[in-house]
């Protein structure tokens, strides 16, 4: 039986892909949002803490490779669904924990499935949309984080508040196997979509460029080639300094209001999703804003970069963080760092789609994302020692600075045309 149609079908995708990334932040943030809790009840220092956080961020970065390879050989839809179901396994798990270590353990697997996520929504980026439209779909993923970190302040704090920190762990692991069943039965690629209309075909295939639809093996270098990019080194070295930023107000923002700014859990609960709507603000416009550029005749990678530049010039308020004196004003720099950083990192990660090659896009973003991934790892534990020894003013000091330092690598190091190792793989449209 042949299938109606679906008009505008690459954007029911990003509905996919924003809904996938929308449980997927539920899911890691629960433990930041029941940390104060979870800190008093399993006696919790700030150092063991942080090395709960650790333990996912480590697994997430040393997956990210993995991930990227595994995405560009075997395809998107079924592994993308794999991973899905683990990590909503491993959100269950911390319903069982007992002690610090169990629940490091927990968070340890949780990181194994998640770091397929950004990553495949780069693949399916580079697959299904248009360079002028890439970075709007960056945007809203990016958007799906912040949109999951928003609601999850409430809908913990609320389930908390009526059955207990475990509920908290069991009812948000569910949603990730629904969402595991409707991928199965509407993603494909374009070439294989049964209900792709031809003109949504010519769009894609038109804009993206012959290069971009090779998917031969032979056409693919091997990744640790790649390491020999500079294009590789700018954009991982601008995550290493930029993405800790992003994990720390994640991780640590509601136990900094609750025990820096004395607000009770459901005075958190009720502010703590502001920043977050701000950050999902700067992600949709800093991707509208760089393809605003290019529709102007900007070429692609200077758009980019144009908009990295000015929100890289406006972290340096969050400084002023540390000598804030009241919570609202607290409240209020936040939400400016985190939609600059979220700008940030929209464009950051569309630039990888912009620089290479459609097959090897996945291994890229999980080389990429590795540097993103090592800086948070790295920079979770320093956090944790500088808090628990002395206080959040140094590391307020510290994510101030990291940003300009990330664009520096990135202006020096990231071209439009990078070397790639296969010639075959040269002339990106």
């Amino acid at each position: 039986m042949v299938k109606t149609p679906i008009q505008n079908l690459r954007w029911v995708i990003a509905g996919l892909i924003f809904a996938n990334t929308v449980i997927n932040y539920v899911d890691r943030q629960t433990l930041s949002v029941l940390a104060p809790q979870l800190t008093r009840i399993l006696h919790l220092s700030e150092v063991q803490y942080a090395y709960i956080v650790q333990a996912f961020l480590v697994s997430y970065t040393l997956l990210y490779i993995p991930a990227g390879v595994i995405l560009d050989r075997c395809g998107v839809k079924f592994v993308f669904a794999a991973a899905t179901a683990w990590w909503s396994i491993a959100a269950i798990l911390p319903a069982s924990a007992r002690s610090a270590w169990e629940l490091g353990a927990y968070r340890f697997l949780l990181g194994i499935g998640e770091a397929f996520t950004f990553v495949a929504a780069t693949a399916v980026a580079a697959e299904w949309y248009p360079p002028r439209e890439r970075a709007l779909l960056n945007g809203l993923a990016n958007s799906a984080a912040v949109t999951g970190a928003v609601l999850t302040p409430p809908l913990i704090v609320w389930i908390w508040s009526n059955w207990g920190w475990r509920s908290a762990f069991l009812a948000t692991g569910l949603a990730g196997f629904v969402w595991t069943v409707g991928w199965l039965g509407l993603y494909e690629s374009p070439g294989r979509h049964p209900r792709i209309t031809p003109e949504e075909t010519i769009l894609i295939r038109g804009e993206r460029g012959i290069a971009a639809t090779l998917t031969t093996e032979t056409c693919r270098p091997h990744w640790l080639e790649l390491l020999r990019l500079r294009e590789t080194w700018g954009l991982l070295i601008s995550r290493i300094f930029s993405e800790p930023v992003w994990w720390f107000y994640l991780f640590w923002l509601p136990k900094y209001l609750t025990e820096s700014r004395h607000l009770s859990m459901k005075q958190m609960g009720m502010v703590v999703w502001i920043p977050y709507l701000a950050a999902d603000l700067g992600s949709i416009g800093g991707g509208w804003l760089s393809g605003h550029l290019i529709r102007r005749g900007w070429r692609i990678v200077p758009a980019r970069r144009c908009v990295m530049l000015f929100s890289a010039l406006t972290m340096p308020l969050g400084i002023v963080l540390a000598y804030a004196k009241s919570s609202a004003l607290a409240i209020f720099l936040v939400c400016v760092v985190l939609l600059a950083h979220m700008s940030w990192k929209t464009n950051q990660m569309t630039l990888t789609i912009d620089v290479f090659p459609r097959v090897i896009v996945a291994s890229m973003a999980g080389i990429v994302g590795t540097g993103g991934g090592l800086g948070a790892a790295l920079f979770a534990s320093i956090a944790g020692h500088m808090i628990q020894w002395y206080s959040y003013v140094p590391v307020f000091w510290v994510m101030g600075l990291m940003h300009p330092v990330a664009y520096f690598f990135v202006h020096c190091l990231v071209r439009e045309q990078p070397s790639v190792p296969n010639p075959e793989l040269q002339g990106r449209g």
